[in-house]
């Protein structure tokens, strides 16, 4: 018994090395080869690499590599091209998308293996190249999946030129303009220097003198030095051919969040929308009476694939009717001074998102289905209108179109239905088709501004409407944390009925896990 337990952890043993692939120059001919073909100008075709043999071989090889007895040269330069790999690998199986930006933890959350054990992208970055060698050259090998960081080379980067091929490389980024962009005595930074300021020696002097080893037109040491905005957008081909002659550090609308996208397969995405509606009311010109509507919508959406994504949606409501003079703000407050108030929870249900063209990964269509909470939401003798007593089907049909750098349009067109299954005598199931235009101007890829317009027809036997106009603005504190406001002015046939006035105030935030 003791030695067939023997003889099965010896083939175990063996079992488990034998898949372990020993790092040799096959391994950097395979990845010349790759780069060779799949890189052009800088730039890669994401859909042709999705069935990739070639780049599925290599991630095999690297994630199994052995690299005992390996010179320092070899090591070097096998983590410069698994961590290139790696990075392609990633975006493509994240792909269609404008940004890994868009990914959810991608350079320091979501692993990758090399050589049998699990990193993050910024740990083989650190631990494997940037500490133990100290060479600041490597940031302009190093490919992030963007147009703001120095291009893919068509090459793979191999034990016996690697000195040579590094200097080469550094000295292109550092001579090109729109890497380095002088202006008389203004000299404008990637953000690579800002980021990694301590590999380039911790001061604007130091960084100004690496920058001279490699420069033919040295830069004065007086020189005014800023860092331009990143450009994350996706070093897209099929993208990027679009953009021909748009210089670097500038495309700021390609990598802006797109509402309009599935979250890619994995991720999470958390919205918490507050609407505050009011509106008030009178006779004879003289407006008496205000009503406000405060809802809260929470979705969580999950990305089972990169182009269906599956959560669930709530809705929690705050009514309050009062006389005036009063303030639109208080139904977050107390029943004091009331003559109406009412809240809770009205709906709970499934929500799905969906890409059906997957090369337009702009345009999707949602669907939530709201089960009504509660009894009496529609209201009674002593209760106010809350929500429908029945439960509401909502589907949005989403498109995003880029305008140039900074701007964009965005269109909604929707079909909802309110209150299924509660119809009575004189009344039917309530529906609507609203469409919703937003023009964006992007000022940067953290900051979005815009304005909206909306119209919404009610289909009953009395006709009836909504139209809804307002400003609004974005901003994005991590690719990954974003808050919104926005204003709208409102009307409706009841309001102009009654000498009416509305507004709503509105508050978003949207978190990707």
């Amino acid at each position: 018994m003791k030695n067939r337990i023997s003889a099965l952890i010896t083939l175990m043993f063996f079992a488990g090395f034998s898949f372990a692939q020993k790092i040799d120059q096959q391994f950097f001919n395979q990845a010349d080869a790759f780069f060779k073909e799949e890189v052009k100008n800088g730039l890669l075709n994401y859909t042709d690499l999705k069935d990739n043999a070639s780049l599925k071989s290599l991630i095999k090889t690297v994630e199994n590599a052995d690299l005992s007895g390996a010179s320092d040269a070899t090591k070097k330069a096998f983590y410069i091209n698994a961590y290139n790999l790696h990075v392609i690998n990633a975006a493509t199986a994240a792909y269609p998308i404008n940004s890994v930006q868009s990914i959810p933890g991608f350079f320091d959350r979501k692993r990758v293996r090399v050589g049998a054990k699990s990193f993050t992208l910024n740990n083989l970055e650190k631990q494997f190249l940037l500490k133990p060698y100290g060479d600041a050259r490597l940031h302009f090998v190093l490919v992030c999946g963007a147009l703001g960081c120095p291009p893919i080379t068509d090459f793979a980067y191999v034990p016996e030129k690697l000195d040579q091929q590094l200097d080469q490389q550094t000295r292109l980024a550092l001579n090109n303009p729109d890497f380095l962009k002088v202006d008389g005595d203004n000299v404008g930074l990637s953000q690579i220097f800002k980021w990694y300021t301590g590999d380039f020696g911790g001061s604007k002097n130091s960084i100004i003198a690496f920058i001279n080893q490699y420069r033919e037109d040295k830069i004065a040491t007086s020189a005014k030095v800023s860092y331009y905005n990143y450009d994350w957008t996706l070093n897209d081909l099929a993208t990027a051919s679009t953009d021909a002659g748009q210089p670097m550090g500038e495309k700021t609308n390609a990598s802006r969040y797109i509402v309009s996208s599935t979250i890619p397969k994995g991720s999470f995405e958390l919205k918490i929308f507050n609407n505050l509606y009011t509106q008030r009311t009178g006779r004879d010109g003289l407006l008496t009476d205000r009503s406000t509507f405060f809802t809260t919508n929470v979705s969580l959406l999950y990305g089972l694939t990169n182009r269906f994504n599956i959560g669930f949606n709530s809705r929690y409501r705050r009514v309050r009717n009062e006389l005036l003079p009063s303030s639109a703000f208080s139904v977050l407050g107390n029943s004091k001074g009331a003559t109406s108030t009412r809240q809770g929870l009205t709906g709970f249900g499934p929500q799905i998102r969906y890409a059906p063209v997957e090369r337009w990964s702009n345009f999707s269509i949602q669907s939530s289905f709201f089960f009504a909470i509660g009894e009496d939401l529609t209201g009674n003798s002593t209760e106010p209108f809350i929500d429908w007593d029945g439960a509401t089907w909502w589907t949005q049909i989403f498109n995003d179109f880029s305008i140039g750098n900074s701007f964009s349009l965005f269109t909604e067109i929707d079909f909802l239905i309110e209150d299924i299954g509660k119809s009575s005598e004189g009344r039917i199931n309530r529906i609507s088709t609203p469409v919703i235009l937003i023009f964006s101007y992007n000022p940067d890829n953290k900051t979005t501004i815009y304005t909206l317009g909306g119209y919404s027809p009610f289909w009953q036997s009395e006709f009836d409407y909504f139209a809804q106009a307002g400003v609004g603005a974005k901003y994005q504190f991590t690719p990954n944390i974003e808050l919104e406001l926005l204003y709208t002015g409102f009307t409706n046939q009841f309001l102009q009925d009654n000498d009416g006035r509305a507004a709503t105030y509105n508050i978003g935030f949207r978190f990707n896990l």
